[in-house]
């Protein structure tokens, strides 16, 4: 099996330097670890049997699961009895630059910006392909895979383009599984908006009434407008957010964490210990000693 492209700081999994996305297969027996990575993660089960653990519940696994997991979640598998899973893992990076585009797409804005974040979810999406849908998204997983050691100076253009295709497999499944709005909805641009003011500023005391005011709209329809989309208003939306910063700067920084909460505009240290152990079901002291023991500096692409 090709040594995937990424590296291990104990239970922090990151790119090596050079990589935006990759694909390939894994096989695992007994229990896989909690493990939490700063990249984006697509699991693809294809074979054998196994019981994924994360932040947001256990779960048995099927053949033509599929689970995306957003940066910073923690995740791993039990029971494992030849467990045979794709991975394709890209770099979040893209989505504020070649894939910007998504955000605003009916079903991949949801698969990727919005569906993680609502309801109870955690960060982690399920949804599951059968037939022909799991063929196509396997093949594209394949073919992005046998891109593994391409120049990204020559290729970075079939990279992104073969991780757009596997994005919009598994975004049409959700569609079709009741996961995502579907193809049909659309996206108002108010929302779109708001997600960039609040994300832009994660730090400021933002409230309902000042959010709708800098959008021009009432309230209570931004409100609408807002769940109709993620099924969250927008300062709830806004909380998931800045728990997933908190993480990220947990798991890269050395920051003491009464400034992260801080920084990520929760200045009350007991209200920011409440948000973070409701999102990832343990305190941010225990998150960081369990993921980030070794601190390592990732790569900005």
């Amino acid at each position: 099996m090709v040594e995937p492209p990424v590296e291990n700081a104990r239970t922090l999994v990151y790119f090596v330097d050079g990589y935006v996305a990759y694909a390939g297969p894994y096989r695992h027996q007994g229990t896989h670890p909690a493990h939490t990575h700063s990249f984006f993660e697509i699991v693809t089960m294809i074979g054998g049997a196994g019981v994924h653990h994360s932040q947001a519940g256990r779960a048995r696994l099927r053949h033509g699961d599929v689970i995306l997991l957003r940066p910073g979640v923690w995740h791993g598998y039990e029971e494992c009895q030849d467990l045979d899973i794709i991975n394709c893992c890209f770099a979040a990076d893209l989505l504020r630059r070649e894939l910007s585009w998504t955000r605003e797409d009916p079903l991949l804005g949801y698969l990727l910006w919005t569906g993680p974040y609502s309801d109870d979810r955690r960060g982690v999406m399920t949804t599951h392909l059968e037939g022909p849908a799991l063929d196509e998204l396997t093949g594209h997983l394949a073919a992005l895979g046998e891109l593994r050691d391409a120049s990204m100076e020559r290729h970075r253009g079939d990279i992104v383009g073969r991780l757009a295709l596997i994005l919009g497999c598994v975004a049409r499944a959700a569609a079709a599984g009741g996961e995502s709005p579907g193809a049909g909805v659309h996206i108002h641009g108010a929302v779109v908006d708001a997600m960039r003011l609040m994300e832009a500023r994660p730090e400021h005391h933002w409230t309902l009434a000042e959010l709708a005011a800098e959008l021009h709209l009432a309230p209570g329809y931004l409100v609408r407008l807002f769940k109709s989309v993620t099924g969250l208003p927008p300062i709830a939306y806004l909380s998931r957010h800045r728990v997933e910063l908190a993480a990220d700067r947990l798991l890269h920084t050395d920051e003491p964490i009464n400034r992260i909460g801080e920084a990520v505009g929760w200045p009350d240290q007991n209200y920011f210990a409440r948000r973070f152990r409701t999102h990832y079901g343990m305190s941010a002291s225990a998150y960081r000693a369990r993921f980030a023991r070794d601190k390592v500096r990732i790569p900005k692409h």
